[in-house]
């Protein structure tokens, strides 16, 4: 509830919750034939794979991606051979 007489929130209060609202995706209905971001990740990913091959675009010197590691930590793996925790 965005307004209650015995609790008002302040702007960055407000804007708090609705950042969370939106990463837990309640601020429009979730349509469940939708794909996963994963797989809208993977797709992104080939495209721009297929561009670069084609010179199109030039990769991201800063080019990285992040994943889930055994331990069930997210990593970062920057397209060098340095794998870092976040």
């Amino acid at each position: 509830m965005l307004y209650d007489k015995t609790y008002v929130m302040n702007g960055k209060q407000l804007k708090n919750s609705i950042l969370q609202w939106a990463i837990q995706g309640k601020l429009v209905p979730q349509d469940p034939n939708d794909e996963p971001a994963s797989v809208l990740l993977d797709k992104i990913r080939q495209e721009k794979e297929r561009l670069i091959k084609e010179k199109k675009i030039k990769r991201d010197k800063n080019a990285s991606i992040i994943y889930r590691g055994e331990d069930n930590s997210y990593y970062e793996k920057v397209f060098s051979p340095i794998i870092k925790s976040i």
